[in-house]
Order: C-alpha cells, then structure tokens, then sequence
C-alpha cells in the first residue's frame, strides 16, 4: 500500500474509532438513564445487572479512547516519517 493511501487509511480508521466512541458514550447515557428509573421502579433484576453492563461500557469506551490517542501518536509518527505532514497538491 502506498504511503499517502495508508496514512488516509488511518485517517478513516481515526473517524470509525471517534464515532465507535461517540456510540458508546450515548450507550453509557442510556444506561444510567435506565439505572436512574430502575430506582423508582425497583426490578432486581435490573439492579443486578444493569452495573456490569455499565462497567462493560464503561471499560470499552476506556478502551477505544486509549485507542485513538494511540492511533494517534501512530498517525503523526508514520506522517513525520514519510514527510506526510503537507496535504497531497493537486493538479488542475
């Protein structure tokens, strides 16, 4: 693969992991919403495992954060290496 087309390969890698992220933080809202009206409603079940499904999400969003700031450093890493760091000129 050529250098420009893998550092752009990166680069749609960098947005999937950010939206991946975003997936997960609406997950982690919509757990704690349930936690929150499981209060008043009081089903057992939910109150013991609504936590470890938050942890899981919890724990994943971590994960894929570490991710992309790693991805990242990588992405800048194999720029500078190449002399990538300039947008591609175009010609008209």
């Amino acid at each position: 693969m050529e250098k420009r087309a893998k550092l752009e390969a990166i680069d749609k890698m960098l947005r999937e992991l950010d939206d991946i992220k975003n997936s997960q933080t609406s997950l982690l809202k919509k757990i704690a919403q349930l936690e929150a009206e499981n209060i008043n409603a009081g089903v057992n079940l939910l109150d013991k495992a609504l936590p470890d499904v938050h942890g899981h999400a919890d724990d994943t969003l971590e994960t894929v954060s570490k991710l992309i700031d790693d991805l990242q450093v990588h992405r800048g890493d194999f720029a500078k290496k190449y002399n990538l760091e300039q947008p591609e000129e175009t010609t008209i």
